[in-house]
């Protein structure tokens, strides 16, 4: 058995505002593609993290574009609902979505939370879980969404199928995540996960399986994304489990497509705000300057904007106005 994976697709009718490329062309052509490698890598399902739409009201017109490209893979496709396919992180609101639309025609079909399906390919039988996106799935009590604790009589495999914040490490404080290490205990020999764009590299414990190959799309203008390339992965069930990462061709490079001018920008600006403290530290006394010193020492500065001197200079100025005379 052989299936194709998946996920954070994001599709949207107007570009992020960290794109620079046509973000529904590229899209398009990333469905393309995976259509193709389905069909040469001669898959048998079709698994979807979740997110495949950026939020649940999209245009009529682009999930008619994208249903008919999601028709061409010819094979049943499962998924779980992400966080932007559903309304308030309720998984209750799927009927009211364009992701529940697809459902209710039967292009797709969504692993609901406790539902256990059972795929088959000759004399393989997988056993198929799911967990959607919740507003509380990384709440340090809610182990259990990531943990499969039962199976079917008779499978020779279980895959678990998760949208939340699954981490190999630690991530930033005040950010809720799960760690692989506290879900070690499930029976699913396979867990894989979307929502984390980044993904991490395969973790193999004990022959237990934790996969995220992150979102196949970036638009987040971060360093990080700049140079990951979207993947998708391919699991093949025989005698023992193999997964391979396929890297997408029709993904450009991070450079082509992220624009960063504007964190840039930002940077650069507090980089010369920074410089500046830096040499008004290393210059002043100001137990023993006086003020006008200060201004004839900020105005002769090297290497600083003249934006930044200018407003420098104008606050010294209206400090000055008020009263102050460096006593």
């Amino acid at each position: 058995m052989k299936l194709l994976y998946f996920t954070d697709s994001h599709i949207r009718g107007t570009p992020p505002k960290n794109r620079k490329d046509d973000f529904l062309e590229t899209l398009e052509n990333k469905f393309k593609e995976i259509i193709h490698i389905s069909k040469l890598e001669d898959t048998d399902y079709i698994l979807i993290g979740g997110d495949l739409f950026d939020r649940p009201d999209i245009s009529i017109s682009i999930a008619g574009k994208f249903a008919n490209l999601l028709n061409k893979f010819k094979i049943p496709i499962y998924m779980v609902s992400g966080n932007h396919d559903i309304y308030g992180h309720n998984p209750k609101t799927l009927n009211r979505s364009l992701l529940g639309l697809l459902k209710n025609v039967g292009l797709l079909n969504i692993v609901e939370a406790g539902e256990k399906i059972v795929l088959k390919k000759d004399n393989i039988k997988v056993q198929l879980t799911g967990q959607p996106y919740i507003y509380d799935i990384d709440n340090t009590e809610n182990k259990h969404y990531y943990i499969v604790d039962s199976l079917v009589a008779d499978v020779d495999y279980a895959i678990h199928l998760v949208h939340g914040m699954l981490l190999d490490k630690p991530f930033i404080e005040g950010i809720p995540y799960t760690l692989v290490n506290d879900i070690k205990s499930t029976k699913a020999d396979i867990t894989i996960s979307g929502h984390y764009h980044s993904g991490f590299n395969t973790i193999n414990y004990d022959g237990k399986y934790f996969i995220n190959p992150g979102s196949i799309v970036r638009v987040s203008n971060s360093l990080n994304e700049l140079e990951r390339r979207p993947k998708l992965l391919i699991i093949e069930l025989k005698d023992k489990i193999d997964i391979k990462y396929i890297e997408l061709k029709s993904a450009k490079k991070g450079i082509d497509v992220l624009d960063r001018s504007q964190i840039e920008t930002n940077i650069y600006k507090r980089e010369q705000l920074f410089e500046f403290k830096q040499t008004i530290d290393s210059v002043s006394n100001f137990d023993k300057m006086d003020i006008n010193d200060l201004l004839i020492k900020v105005s002769n500065m090297s290497g600083i904007s003249e934006d930044i001197k200018e407003e420098a200079l104008r606050r010294i100025a209206n400090v000055q106005i008020k009263g102050f005379n460096g006593d």
